[in-house]
């Protein structure tokens, strides 16, 4: 049932809901508002409605025609007019309450809805002044949509006051979450289409209230647009009965209010008594947490919207019913030259919204509706968390340097890469407690991934309950990582940086698969905007890829996966970067190379157990600086060229890569080697191709152009020859993931993936025929040891002792 607040000198009106269920409600508008709102929702719809079919007549002046309408009509119309409706009464209480909040457009397609009422509000005109607010610019607005440089038919990164697209089907509650963390004033309004609301990030969504802490966080408002339908199938949500539904959302922590109907007077009526009623439910949770010191977590107020698919479009063609149907759900009514026809009842039904009561004779919006607009920055295409790189602010960083594993000698020391690199980021967060700009985001893998320093300093956010035994659980905390949900925290993030924040995502590497898609998007919305002036360029996406495939052999095959790089280098090289540093020093200037960057998706992969640590500080910074380097204390070819070239990229590719040429330095003396270690992956792409590319002369120079160069890389050997294939040098053979594990030992998922030293020294002596018996010899050793090394681990069940114990010396 609908709950409002009641007040005596209010007139007491009844209304029943779609269930057949009386809704007793107060008179909250009076009557000359509620005849104005009306109207500025027409006007909505009526700029809806050309957008999808007008080129010409934005005004019909004249009565319509064929040629008036695009040749191509494509666009949605079933979501927009209850998002219009939805837009119009926001815009109320923003101005009765002086609220800061903006419009999440989570429903697919409502592109016109959005690009309409910003244009009547203000903001479209501003950012496009060509889009102007009269006749000229209606016809412009109207032309543009779904038309060949004009904008898409969803809400996009060209839409003021987005940060979430139509391509992002599920996640707009996430972004909202993550846009209302650590931004206390903001409310987030978020339309949740009920197709959109049968996803899996969605239905893990509903549960972000228990990570929301109401004295330091916003709010955010879901508004649950049950119009019925999909493309062509009816939705969950609206077919269950009401109470299962009311049960539902009371289950995942809300405190659900009605609005159901399909009147425009009532509906009008209804929707603005139960507003009023959810902001001042906000407003005194907010207050009874932050005043009164109230812990208890509370049930936070939504809106579900129940109206027709369509709403107040056409009501039948052809004889079939369009309104209240999925047939609502894209063009309605087909206007071309099959269907001449149908001009004459789109020329009704865009009558029908009385367009000379909304518009002058000049195309503008008559100012007593203009004014029901909020204005300057409270308008929600003009909020400024909306285009989070205004309100950026660099990130304070701590000397990474200070974080050094001390490296006497290349191998020397070992250390957990990631473990140190916790100590980095719990020095960021202390840094940065105070202006509440960053947060660590994961599926319950902080600890796991051995970053566990950063819980000296902080607490993961939890407004659930505790137990005795619990760890790191507040209600404010820098980390949100308490939810096993790849998607929420990536949707987290991605809403916090959008609103101005900086962030970074720690996870698997095999599981980080999960958001390839949302992945996806965030990079087109990076690649989008990177090209629109008036968008600011906001944090970078830092991903820390740790528990990787090499690293993974105690958990098996399902855990043992690479692939997500060649994913995300698919994307536009000016948005995506990759970095795979080879040890503990080299990750730090990676980290704060990244936390300090902008507009990027950066990935970065790096290990948590002890390894070999091969630069000192000085030397990672000069290395992970130039992306790719000779290890000259590695090979033997100072002065003269090499024999064969040895790549290495990865933690674990570079240790058997040094592995190998020590055994190949001990029994072939006399053959020069070089070893190359990459930790910029983007710097084997073309310069042509890739900002961080190098030019073919330096290509040449660290590669060669005609010895052959044996590649371990960390992940699939095919991502490395995508990479090179323009290179002069064809001799490549790359070493990498292969598919092949199970649960086994660390050496043993190398030897399975034929990337370990032994192949590795044998792969040398097949491509370098001139090494004779000397290389045969070693061959067959190599042989022996693989062998012996499989007897062993299936003795033993660990690897061998010269495998354990190795550690890298100088042969000599």
């Amino acid at each position: 049932m609908t709950q409002t607040g009641r007040e005596p000198d209010r007139q007491s009106i009844n209304n029943v809901s779609s269930n057949g269920r009386p809704m007793s409600r107060t008179r909250t508008l009076e009557p000359e508002l509620l005849h104005r709102m009306d109207a500025y929702w027409r006007a909505a719809n009526y700029l809806s409605v050309g957008q999808i079919y007008l080129y010409d007549n934005p005004l019909l002046k004249r009565p319509l025609q064929l040629s008036d309408v695009k040749p191509l009509v494509v666009g949605h119309w079933g979501t927009t007019p209850g998002q219009n409706f939805i837009y119009v009464h926001l815009n109320r209480v923003i101005t009765k309450f002086d609220l800061d909040m903006f419009y999440v457009a989570g429903p697919g397609h409502g592109g016109p809805a959005l690009v309409a009422n910003t244009y009547l509000e203000g903001s479209y005109s501003e950012i496009y002044p060509d889009v102007s607010q009269d006749e000229h610019g209606m016809k412009k607005l109207f032309t543009q949509f779904s038309f060949p440089g004009g904008i898409s038919s969803h809400v996009a990164p060209t839409t003021p006051g987005s940060i979430h697209e139509g391509g992002e089907l599920g996640y707009s509650l996430s972004h909202a979450f993550g846009a209302a963390f650590d931004n206390p004033d903001l409310i987030v309004a978020c339309v949740i289409g009920d197709g959109e609301a049968e996803t899996g990030p969605l239905a893990t969504a509903w549960h972000s209230t228990k990570f929301l802490n109401p004295v330091g966080d916003g709010a955010v408002l879901p508004i649950l647009h049950l119009n019925g339908y999909k493309i062509s199938n009816p939705t969950v949500l609206a077919r269950i009965e009401p109470e299962e539904l009311d049960q539902f959302l009371r289950g995942c922590g809300w405190e659900p209010h009605y609005v159901e109907g399909d009147d425009p007077e009532d509906m009008h009526e209804l929707m603005a008594t139960v507003l009023d009623s959810v902001i001042e439910g906000i407003h005194r949770i907010q207050r009874t947490a932050r005043t009164d010191g109230q812990t208890t977590r509370p049930r936070w107020p939504m809106i579900v919207l129940r109206s027709p698919k369509g709403w107040t479009g056409p009501k039948t063609v052809d004889g079939l019913q369009i309104e209240g149907t999925f047939r609502a759900h894209q063009v309605p009514l087909l206007v071309d030259e099959h269907h001449p026809g149908h001009v004459e009842q789109l020329d009704s039904w865009m009558r029908s919204y009385k367009p000379s009561e909304l518009f002058d004779q000049t195309g503008r919006l008559l100012p007593d509706l203009a004014a029901l607009a909020p204005q300057g920055q409270q308008r929600m295409g003009a909020n400024p968390h909306t285009n989070g790189g205004e309100l950026l602010r660099d990130l304070r960083m701590p000397d990474y340097r200070t974080h050094a594993v001390a490296v006497a000698s290349p191998g020397a020391v070992q250390a957990e890469d990631t473990r140190v690199l916790g100590t980095f980021l719990r020095d960021v967060i202390t840094l940065n407690d105070g202006l509440r700009n960053f947060r660590i985001f994961g599926p319950d893998e902080t600890l796991s991934n051995m970053l566990g320093a950063v819980f000296e300093v902080t607490e993961r956010q939890w407004d659930a309950r505790t137990a005795a035994n619990d760890e790191y659980l507040a209600p404010r905390g820098r980390v949100l990582d308490s939810m096993l949900s790849e998607h929420q925290s990536e949707g987290w993030l991605e809403g916090y940086l959008l609103t101005g924040r900086h962030g970074l995502f720690n996870c698997y590497e095999a599981f980080i698969h999960i958001v390839d898609s949302m992945f996806n998007q965030h990079a087109k919305w990076l690649k989008v905007t990177a090209q629109l002036p008036w968008r600011r360029d906001i944090a970078s996406l830092n991903y820390l890829l740790a528990s990787h495939v090499w690293q993974q052999d105690h958990n098996g095959f399902t855990h043992q996966d690479p692939g997500f790089l060649d994913h995300v280098v698919n994307k536009k090289a000016d948005i995506v970067r990759v970095y795979l540093p080879p040890d503990a020093n080299c990750l730090l200037s990676v980290a704060d190379h990244c936390l300090r960057s902008r507009h990027y998706v950066n990935v970065i992969v790096a290990g948590k157990r002890a390894m070999p640590q091969w630069l000192n500080m000085d030397d990672a910074v000069v290395h992970c600086t130039e992306g790719i380097g000779i290890w000259e204390w590695a090979g033997n070819d100072r002065g003269i060229e090499p024999d064969v070239v040895l790549g290495c990229c990865g933690d674990t590719p570079t240790l058997e890569v040094l592995a190998a040429v020590s055994i190949l330095r001990e029994h072939l003396p006399e053959l020069k080697i070089r070893v190359v270690n990459v930790v910029d992956l983007m710097r084997l792409q073309s310069a042509s191709e890739h900002p961080h590319g190098l030019s073919e002369r330096d290509y040449d120079s660290l590669f060669t152009t005609d010895k052959h160069i044996i590649f371990a890389f960390h992940g699939y050997p095919s991502l490395i020859h995508r990479l090179t294939y323009r290179r002069t040098n064809r001799n490549l053979h790359v070493r990498g993931y292969i598919e092949e594990g199970t649960i086994t030992t660390p050496f043993d998922m190398r030897v399975q993936n034929k990337l370990d030293r032994f192949h590795l020294v044998g792969d040398v002596i097949d491509r370098l025929p001139q090494l004779g018996a000397a290389g045969d010899y070693l061959k067959q050793t190599m042989a022996d040891r693989l062998v012996e090394h499989t007897r062993y681990i299936n003795a033993h069940g660990q690897d061998l002792p010269e495998i354990r114990d190795w550690t890298w010396s100088p042969p000599g």
